[in-house]
């Protein structure tokens, strides 16, 4: 199993951040699974690869050209694909991974997590997505998509599809047990 986790770019300002990343990616190699991330050696995305790959496992970065030297890319990765873009970044993180999981970020890991969930949403894939909910760092969202569903503008089967777990035993179990729901289009 490859898991492909977004986050950020950056530690945070809170020490808890990198130290749950750092358990939920241990947790990860220690059940045999492998990361695919965006190839950076900053931030959460460097304590996430350092953490699978200190576990023994392999992992995969994808980072766009432009960002390669910004975002400092990884240089002991098992492989670093360098694409021209983000849409190809994504693409090819995502035809990689089977599942999808945001530790704490910014936009850039919210566009990358909501873009995969949409994708499942439209049936392009059968994969799931979740949100690893790190001291709560998650919950004015998870109330914001409720409201997107009682609004009616996201139907309940899929709000539901979202995995939200704080523990990374937990979530790594929702995620060999998915189920996606059947695509009702209306």
């Amino acid at each position: 199993m490859k898991i492909a986790v977004f986050c950020g770019s950056s530690r945070g300002n809170d020490e808890r951040f990198a130290e749950a990343a750092a358990e939920f990616a241990g947790y990860m190699a220690s059940q045999g699974i492998d990361l695919v991330f965006g190839g950076g050696n900053v931030g959460l995305m460097g304590v996430v690869a350092d953490a699978v790959l200190a576990g023994g496992r392999e992992v995969y970065g994808v980072i766009p050209e432009s960002l390669r030297d910004r975002e400092l890319a990884h240089q002991g990765l098992t492989r670093l694909d360098v694409v021209a873009s983000m849409h190809e970044r994504k693409a090819l993180m995502a035809d990689m991974a089977d599942a999808f999981v945001a530790l704490p970020g910014g936009p850039g890991t919210m566009d990358e997590i909501f873009e995969a969930w949409t994708w499942g949403q439209l049936g392009y894939h059968n994969k799931p997505c979740a949100f690893y909910n790190v001291d709560g760092y998650y919950d004015e969202l998870l109330a914001f998509i409720r409201k997107m569903s009682g609004a009616g503008f996201l139907k309940p089967e899929y709000a539901e599809m979202v995995i939200v777990e704080q523990q990374p035993e937990a979530l790594i179990s929702a995620l060999k047990n998915y189920q996606p729901p059947a695509c009702k289009w209306s």
